[in-house]
C-alpha cells in the first residue's frame, strides 16, 4: 500500500498542466528555410486553385447537377478543408525558430485532420454506392437516387466524422500528461495518448473502434459495391463495361491512393519508426494530407470528359 502511494505521488509530481506542445520533427535549415517555404506555398496554391476551379465548374453548370458530381463536389470541398488545416500552419512553422503550438489550437488541428480523413473515406464509399446503383440498376437510378437521399448521404458524410472525432477529442483532452513533445510536424492524437502518465486504456479502445468504423466499414462498402459492379460488367454488354471503366477508374485510383496514405500514417503512429530516416517519416506522415488534394482534381478533371471540357471553357473565358 505504501509502495502504491509512492508511485501515485511520483506520477502526480511528474505531471504538469500542459499549455503547449513542441513539434520536434521540424528540421532547422537556417537560411535555407525559404526553399521549403516556397515549395509548400506553391503546393498549397496549386491545391486551392485546382479544387476551387472544379467546385465552381460543378456549381455553375446545371448539366453537372447530378448525384455523381454532387458527391465529387463534396470530395473537393473536403480536400480544401483538409489541406487548409495543415498548410497555413506548416508555412508559419517553417519560418519560425520555435516549433510550439498551444494546447487548444493543437486539438483543433487534430479535429480538422481526423475529420478530413473520415469524411474522405465515407465520401468515397458513398460515391461507390452511387456508381453501383448507376451501373447495376440503371433503370431505377432516378427513383433510387432522389434529392432527399442525396441530402441524407451528404449529411451523413459530414456529420458522422465530427461526432466520432468529437468523442476522441473529449477523451484525449481529459488525459493527465507527463510530457509535451510530439515527434511530428503537426498535432496527432496518438502522439498525445503516448504522453499520458498512465495507460490510457479507454482512449486506445475507443481509437481502435473508431478506426474500424471509419476505415474498415467504408472500405467494406467499396469492396462489396465493386464486386457487384464487376459481376454486372462480365455478364453485361460492351457499352456497360465502357461506362464502368470510364466512371470507376478514377474512383478506384483515389481509394487506393488514400488507403495507402492512411496506412502509412497508422503504421507510423503505432509502431516504433526511429530506424526510418526523419525525412522519409515526414513524407509518409504528410502523404495522405497532400497527395489526395493534389491527386483527385487532376484525376477527375482529366478522366471525366464533361468536367474537362467545361474547365477549358471556364479558363478560356477568364
Amino acid at each position: 500500500m505504501i509502495e502504491f502511494k509512492t508511485k501515485e505521488t511520483r506520477m502526480k509530481q511528474n505531471s504538469t498542466q500542459v499549455l503547449y506542445f513542441t513539434l520536434s520533427a521540424y528540421i532547422d535549415t537556417g537560411s535555407l528555410k525559404y526553399l521549403p517555404f516556397f515549395i509548400v506555398l506553391f503546393l498549397y496554391v496549386l491545391i486551392v486553385g485546382s479544387n476551387v476551379l472544379l467546385i465552381v465548374v460543378i456549381c455553375v453548370n446545371r448539366s453537372l447537377h447530378e448525384p455523381m458530381y454532387i458527391f465529387l463536389c463534396s470530395l473537393f470541398v473536403n480536400e480544401l478543408y483538409g489541406s487548409t488545416s495543415l498548410f497555413p500552419f506548416m508555412l508559419l512553422q517553417i519560418l519560425s525558430d520555435v516549433h510550439n503550438i498551444f494546447t487548444l489550437p493543437c486539438f483543433l488541428q487534430i479535429l480538422s485532420i481526423y475529420t478530413y480523413g473520415t469524411v474522405e473515406f465515407i465520401n468515397l464509399a458513398v460515391m461507390s454506392y452511387d456508381r453501383y446503383v448507376a451501373i447495376c440498376h440503371p433503370l431505377q437510378y432516378n427513383s433510387l437516387m432522389t434529392s432527399q437521399k442525396i441530402v441524407f448521404l451528404v449529411s451523413i458524410t459530414w456529420f458522422t466524422p465530427f461526432l466520432s472525432v468529437g468523442g476522441t477529442m473529449f477523451l484525449s483532452s481529459s488525459l493527465q500528461l507527463c510530457g509535451n513533445i510530439i515527434n511530428k510536424i503537426y498535432c496527432d492524437n496518438h502522439s498525445i495518448i503516448k504522453l499520458a502518465c498512465k495507460e490510457p486504456r479507454v482512449n486506445n479502445i475507443y481509437e481502435l473502434l473508431m478506426t474500424f468504423l471509419t476505415v474498415c466499414v467504408p472500405l467494406s462498402v467499396i469492396l462489396y459495391t465493386y464486386m457487384r459492379i464487376l459481376k454486372v460488367c462480365f455478364s453485361g454488354s460492351k457499352q456497360t463495361r465502357q461506362k464502368a471503366v470510364s466512371t470507376c477508374t478514377p474512383h478506384i485510383a483515389s481509394v487506393i491512393n488514400f488507403s495507402f496514405g492512411v496506412s502509412f500514417e497508422i503504421i507510423q503512429s503505432r509502431f516504433n519508426m526511429t530506424h526510418v530516416p526523419g525525412v522519409l517519416r515526414i513524407f509518409l506522415s504528410l502523404y495522405f494530407l497532400t497527395c489526395q488534394p493534389l491527386f483527385n482534381p487532376v484525376l477527375y478533371g482529366l478522366n471525366m470528359s464533361k468536367i474537362r471540357s467545361l474547365c477549358k471553357k471556364l479558363v478560356l473565358m477568364s
